[in-house]
């Protein structure tokens, strides 16, 4: 039988999969409904699509982890079925994460105002290089992906103890730095999306040199549309940061005796950042903010009607009190007369 612990955990890791699958899924059906009104689609809707996808995936190997760990370590303990987890999550991890650097780099090539040659042909040609860099970081995913699972990666031994002693023992011990080492090439988006965030002040500094100059005291909407783009980064960065951190702990653990509550609390945190980032993101598009509050107005509206209504009889018990209580008393008539 689980203990407390473990069913606390299967409990979050459910709600978390429950909300971040609602999330994701909720920017595909949009996005995909409207390419089937339009029989068109934007740039901008492709990389949505397949960045929520992508989390779908991350957040679906990650609770598949969770729970072969706690309900069935003897399988988990198998090389194959390690390989295969490993390999499915650096596949959906890797390609969450470009698909977000492409998102960054399209804010910027569509947003900032920068003078510099390469800058502007990038940004003339903005579909082309967004389109490429998309292709080729899905290639790149698939490769890392495949190679980490043709890879040899040792052997974990868990013993089972009358259902309260976990020891997680790595044979070899550069399996571990290995998965480290290949999980690291996601810093390269990182540093994309750190580049992009830095170009978005540079341009929303120059931008707001320009309007001072002036004498603009109000916002337009370049320095709202900067605004929110920044914003946007900024959240991804910091979610990016804290995953990457547990991911690394995580990662660690497998050579720590007793690593199972490092395991458990380190895949409820890093479920949050694929959860949390797709309501940021709804929240951040125009086309997806005015889809999502239609649905809480129809939501709300369901709610209302199916309150229930006051029983008529009490509704009539109220108004013959209310009538009786306006008419005049009958010494209240023979003071009149």
């Amino acid at each position: 039988m689980p203990s407390a612990v473990e069913v606390m955990y299967m409990v979050l890791i459910a709600g978390e999969l429950t909300i971040g699958i609602w999330g994701n899924g909720f920017i595909v059906l949009v996005n995909c409904t409207g390419w089937l009104q339009r029989q068109d689609s934007s740039v901008i809707d492709i990389i949505l699509v397949s960045l929520a996808i992508s989390r779908i995936c991350v957040l679906c190997v990650v609770s598949a982890d969770g729970f072969v760990l706690l309900l069935s370590p003897h399988a988990y303990a198998q090389n194959e079925t390690i390989n295969t987890l490993d390999a499915f999550w650096t596949l959906s991890n890797h390609s969450s994460v470009w698909f977000t650097a492409c998102l960054s780099i399209f804010y910027l090539l569509k947003i900032a105002n920068i003078s510099h040659p390469v800058f502007l042909w990038l940004k003339l040609n903005v579909t082309r290089v967004v389109l490429g860099l998309f292709l080729a970081s899905f290639l790149t995913s698939i490769i890392i992906s495949v190679f980490l699972k043709e890879g040899s990666w040792g052997h974990v031994e868990v013993n089972h103890e009358e259902n309260i002693t976990w020891e997680f023992r790595v044979s070899k011990a550069p399996s571990a730095f290995k998965l480290i080492i290949l999980n690291l090439g996601a810093l390269v988006p990182f540093a994309l999306c750190l580049i992009s965030f830095v170009l978005l002040l540079f341009s929303l500094f120059r931008h707001t040199k320009q309007m001072k100059l002036y004498a603009t005291g109000s916002r337009d909407s370049s320095t709202e549309a900067h605004m929110r783009a920044i914003k946007a980064v900024t959240i991804f960065l910091l979610l990016f940061i804290m995953y990457y951190a547990v991911f690394l702990v995580v990662t660690s653990s497998f050579l720590i005796p007793q690593g199972r509550l490092v395991l458990m609390f380190g895949g409820i945190v890093t479920v949050i950042f694929p959860s949390s980032h797709s309501f940021i993101l709804i929240m951040g598009n125009s086309k997806l903010r005015e889809a999502f509050l239609k649905v809480l107005r129809c939501v709300k509206g369901f709610h209302k009607r199916r309150k229930p209504l006051v029983p008529q009889r009490i509704l009539n018990m109220g108004r013959k009190k209310s009538t009786k209580d306006c008419l005049p008393s009958p010494r209240g008539l023979h003071s009149f007369a």
